[in-house]
């Protein structure tokens, strides 16, 4: 929306950088915490908990102290070591890392596209609007992680995290007192209550700059919940009300000035920065925990990225002649599917995209390794028999499926006859940074009809290397002897050090660290070629050698293999190759040391912030990149280039460290060309195989510049089934980095989604000598009425100049998604537990429990869509009832044995609505409830309907019990609110604080806990002119329904009469 004029994105792009919530990555101090230290907070503390869990179901060890040092790597490493079948692997953290990175752009991009919707940021007392979008989105996550779209359930996470954050950095939350999470924002079902009315006065004027006093005294007194203000464009906003506050809100310099944002500890309410910051991290823990309830444990670690291995994708040739071929890349998948299945080396996602002429498609997407074998099996060789095939539209459809850094190999005997996509083609790669390698068979063959021409193989080796792949071209028969390459490119911790292709002799240098195993040297080229290997000591062995001190070597059609010895020969090495006609070389090994890396646009504002840009850097401009190295806590970067070999061209990076975030790198005026980004580091000794002491380094995507740019927002993330979106977009000629106000031209347009969605896009738009060098337009993207909720949906909008020369894109990432009407938890009542345990527990195995629940999901609700056990190794059975009303009822039986006395349940309906139901042999005790504060009423001769009272209790379940479910009111009128503290020993209480108008001075509170078992807490108004006796706690026992036993805790004293009469 912001891009319908170009005077409004200039607005939006001058104010990215007024962040006003926790900083996303900087902050003006070295102490304060940003979003993503929130956000990697609660992510490693939560997947080292699910990943204790595990450990414990297996009966294994899990050491690592949780707490809120947690790095990565240890995380990584602890999740990893639990599984027996890690025992001689070398795992890597680097998909853990961008799969986090993933989460914290997004998660700034919130500040950047979404900057002013208040309820984004719970701005302007937008609380309703602000839960909604956190409880839509999680519903919206929850739909992605059943339908194994991972990716874009993570980005999706990234956005809603910063909501529902910024909630404590932007309301009175904190200075309320609440030590606890607001967790009625992550409960739909829940009411939002004491919200400070529109008319309410909620601050007052600032002490200077002195804000520590500016909340006025009803709000505190009564617990009102408010927000402060924000416009950088106005400094209207209603009488009284708080500002958010800062250098660029202009509602804070009207009355009452100043403001109550918590967002860095120099702020206007900066004291209480970290109560905040301490805060959004157990929020963001407590909606982890739904999602992980709703998706399970392994689901959860595959939604963190928790992967040793990427997705693994085939583009298959399916015409008649390619039945050698099919059959090969059977074998070797089965092969590597029986090694990997069930291990940590598992491929997350599996993709299979066939093609013929003129069919594409459908691509098969599985995370089920059987499925995929049998789509393989499947694939029958027909069709076809003129020589160019639509291999590059396989290929696009499988860029555009499969997740980003995906390894996708497309076996073809065939040229492409799609040679027009070449451009979209390589736009996608640099987009998704996936690696193409291409075998080709029967390359060179004159006696065929079918045959890859040079021309048609040279488009091929274009398109592998900007992507970092190969192509490789052999016959037929000696298939099989090259792909040990799918192999080699899927181990895991497989990294690239060094990678060139040539056109004529030269030597090239790289250098070998210690924490590299299974070096690998590839050279694909005529087999006239030769060459020289020198170690880093002086030792030679030459192309003539097939096995030299060096390594052993095996040549195959275009490919020549190099395997180093184990000899340990660390610093620099070098290769002399001696050929004019085409060829490639390429080092990798496997390494836990590697490096992530993005281009990012700096902000302008007095405070520094960088945010995620998926576009090719401009031709002259500066560019930047954010780059964090993996591997190790300890690992440095000390350089990183932009290196064009056809120039040479080197730009050196300037370094700009954020500490143990990562480096931003800044290049000055880049040349026109095509980049690879290399990087050297250190930061161990010689001796470390984790932290070498010096490494380097190469990403497998080339980089290219333009001069054109693209640029497209919308401020929506979803897609409803059946709707259009219509997404305005901005071409712009670039010179130097600027727009060049006198340039005109005719541009191509492409607009590209993964999912086969109705798009409408302009052919071409031209930009006019006198339009300031830009262009306007809409594509519109259309979902099917049809689609499931969950899928993920990539557009790719891309220009290309008239001579085909020049392009630059833009990507926006959607969710198909639809409101959710049914917020409701299922709800789960004990109705029967028998016991037959002994007090001997050493007896125990030889007697059993039995636990039984209903749980229903009303009339009006989606349904139960499973029970699970959470804790527990006894039987489960379910049967369905039909209630009252046609109601479906869900019957759960528990049964196990005495020496395991506790049961808990997850339990979820057909949208995600989760709820726990607890159960335990020996929990037959209600809750307590201990009364804290009863306020006054005046007389009741006196008006009542001015006047409110409080009252507030404790209740618990002691540290033995199964804990506090729900706390809810029987009888009143008035509002409750609930939240949860834990006293030393670490016993949880429930703090309940009603408040009604003084006409009704009586409440009954039900607090039941998980186990069915319920306290009912009476309270009443104290009258002014009452005489009132001392305060007792009156405990009764009473059987109630099923047999447990009922224990009423009355806060005033009660006379038998009311007691009698209340039962």
């Amino acid at each position: 929306m912001r891009n319908m004029c170009s005077f409004l994105l200039l607005l939006v792009l001058t104010f990215t950088s007024l962040t006003q919530s926790f900083k996303p990555f900087s902050v003006p101090d070295s102490i304060s915490m940003t979003h993503r230290d929130i956000t990697e907070r609660a992510i490693l503390q939560k997947t080292a908990e699910v990943c204790r869990y595990l450990a414990a179901a297996e009966k294994r060890d899990f050491t690592l102290s949780i707490d809120d040092k947690l790095t990565i790597e240890q995380v990584h490493e602890a999740c990893s070591s639990y599984s027996s079948d890690t025992s001689g692997l070398m795992l890597s953290s680097h998909l853990f890392t961008e799969s986090l990175w993933n989460m914290h752009f997004r998660n700034g991009l919130v500040d950047s596209d979404f900057l002013l919707i208040a309820a984004r940021h719970f701005d302007n007392e937008a609380f309703r609007e602000g839960r909604n979008i956190i409880t839509q989105g999680v519903f919206n996550v929850k739909a992605n992680v059943r339908t194994d779209n991972f990716m874009t359930g993570r980005l999706i996470l990234g956005y809603i995290f910063q909501t529902l954050q910024d909630f404590y950095s932007h309301s009175n939350w904190v200075e309320l007192g609440n030590t606890a999470p607001y967790k009625v924002l992550i409960e739909p079902d829940q009411p939002l209550e004491n919200l400070a009315g529109p008319i309410m006065p909620t601050c007052r004027n600032c002490n200077g700059d002195n804000c520590d006093d500016n909340l006025v005294s009803n709000v505190l007194l009564l617990k009102r919940l408010t927000s402060g203000y924000f416009s950088p464009f106005s400094s209207e906003k209603p009488r009284g009300k708080c500002s958010h506050g800062g250098d660029f809100d202009l509602t804070s310099l009207r009355d009452p000035v100043g403001g109550i944002n918590k967002e860095h500890v120099k702020s206007r309410h900066g004291s209480l920065h970290f109560q905040a910051a301490n805060l959004a991290v157990n929020a963001t823990m407590q909606l982890l925990e739904d999602i992980r309830l709703a998706g399970g444990d392994k689901n959860f670690l595959r939604l963190m990225g928790l992967s040793h291995s990427s997705a693994l994708c085939f583009v298959i040739d399916t015409t008649r002649s390619m039945g050698a071929e099919i059959n090969e890349a059977r074998r070797v998948t089965f092969e590597l599917i029986d090694r990997r299945n069930g291990t940590l080396l598992e491929p997350p996602a599996y993709i299979l995209v066939p093609f013929n002429d003129p069919d594409v498609g459908p691509p098969l997407i599985t995370t089920d390794a059987d499925t995929f074998k049998e789509g393989l099996n499947e694939l029958t060789p027909n069709g076809g028999g003129d020589n160019p095939e639509m291999s590059l539209s396989g290929l696009q459809l499988a860029l555009t499926t499969a997740p980003s850094s995906t390894e996708i190999f497309v076996f073809t005997d065939a040229s492409a006859k799609d040679v027009h996509l070449k451009s979209t083609i390589t736009a996608l790669i640099e987009s998704t940074k996936s690696v193409v390698t291409f075998l080709l068979t029967e390359t060179l063959s004159s006696r065929r009809k079918r045959v890859v021409t040079q021309e048609g193989a040279q488009l091929y080796r274009d398109l592998a290397r900007a992507s970092g792949g190969q192509t490789i071209e052999v016959s037929k028969r000696d298939l099989p002897m090259v792909t040990n390459v799918i192999q080699d490119s899927t181990d895991s911790a497989t990294v690239t050090v060094f990678q060139e292709m040539s056109s004529q002799p030269e030597t090239f240098s790289f250098t070998l660290d210690s924490s590299l195993r299974n070096i690998i040297i590839s050279i694909t080229g005529k087999s006239s070629l030769t060459f020289i290997l020198t170690s880093s000591t002086g030792v030679s062995q030459n192309s003539g050698e097939s096995s030299g001190s060096l390594a052993s070597s095996t040549s195959t059609g275009n490919l020549r293999q190099l395997r180093l010895n184990d000899i340990n020969e660390t610093g620099l090495w070098e290769i002399s190759i001696d050929s004019n006609d085409h060829y490639s070389f390429k080092v990798t090994g496997q390494s836990p040391v590697n490096f992530i890396y993005y281009h990012v646009e700096e902000s302008e504002a007095p405070v520094a912030d960088f945010f995620l840009k998926e576009a090719r850097p401009l031709t002259g401009g500066n560019a930047t990149i954010f780059v964090t190295a993996t591997g190790s806590d300890s690992v440095n970067v000390t350089e990183v280039t932009l290196y064009d070999s056809s120039g040479p061209t080197a730009v050196n990076g300037i370094l700009q460290s954020l500490g143990t975030t990562g480096f931003l790198v800044t290049f000055n005026e880049i040349p026109a060309g095509d980049f690879v980004v290399r990087l050297r580091g250190g930061g161990g000794d010689s001796s470390s195989q984790s932290t070498p002491s010096m490494f380097q380094r190469q990403a497998p995507t080339r980089i290219r510049t333009s001069n054109i740019a693209v640029i497209a927002q919308v401020n929506i993330t979803n897609i409803e089934p059946g709707s259009t979106i219509s997404i305005p977009f901005t071409v712009t000629i670039m010179t130097g980095g600027v727009p060049d106000e006198t340039a005109n031209g005719t541009f191509t347009m492409r607009a590209i989604n993964n999912r086969n969605f109705i798009s409408s896009s302009p052919v071409s738009v031209t930009i006019e000598a006198d339009s300031g060098g830009k262009a306007n337009d809409t594509v519109t993207l259309t979902a099917p009425a049809n689609v499931t909720l969950g899928t993920d949906v990539t557009l790719t909008i891309v220009a290309e100049n008239e001579d085909e020369t020049d392009l630059n894109f833009a990507v926006l990432r959607f969710s198909v998604g639809a409101e959710v009407d049914d917020i409701t938890r299922p709800v789960c009542r004990v109705v029967r537990k028998f016991a037959n345990c002994p007090a001997d527990l050493s007896r125990c195995g030889s007697s059993q429990w039995m636990w039984v629940a209903q749980v229903t999901d009303g009339v009006d609700g989606t349904g139960i869509d499973s029970i699970v056990i959470r804790e527990g190794t006894g039987m489960l059975r379910t049967r369905t009832l039909v209630g009252e009303g046609g109601e479906i009822i869900t019957e759960a039986s528990y049964q196990a044995s005495c020496c395991e006395d506790r049961v808990e349940l997850s339990v979820l309906d057909n949208v995600g609505n989760v709820a726990l139901c607890m159960g335990r042999v020996s929990d037959v005790l209600p809750p307590m409830c201990q009364k804290v504060r009863t306020s006054t009423c005046p007389s009741s001769s006196s008006p009542c309907n001015s006047s409110q009272w409080v009252f507030v209790v404790n209740v618990s379940d002691s540290i033995n019990g199964v804990g506090v479910d729900n706390v809810t009111i029987r009888a009143g009128n008035g509002t409750l609110n609930t939240t949860t503290v834990v006293r030393p020993g670490g016993e949880n209480i429930t703090v309940a604080s009603y408040q009604a108008s003084c006409c009704e001075d009586r409440v009954h509170l039900s607090a039941m806990d998980k186990a069915g078992n319920e306290v009912i807490c009476i309270g009443q108004a104290i009258r002014e002119s009452t005489t009132v006796a001392p305060l007792t706690t009156t405990t009764n026992i009473f059987t109630g329904n099923g047999g447990h036993a009922f224990r009423t805790s009355h806060c005033l004293w009660i006379n038998l009469v009311s007691l009698a009469l209340w039962r």
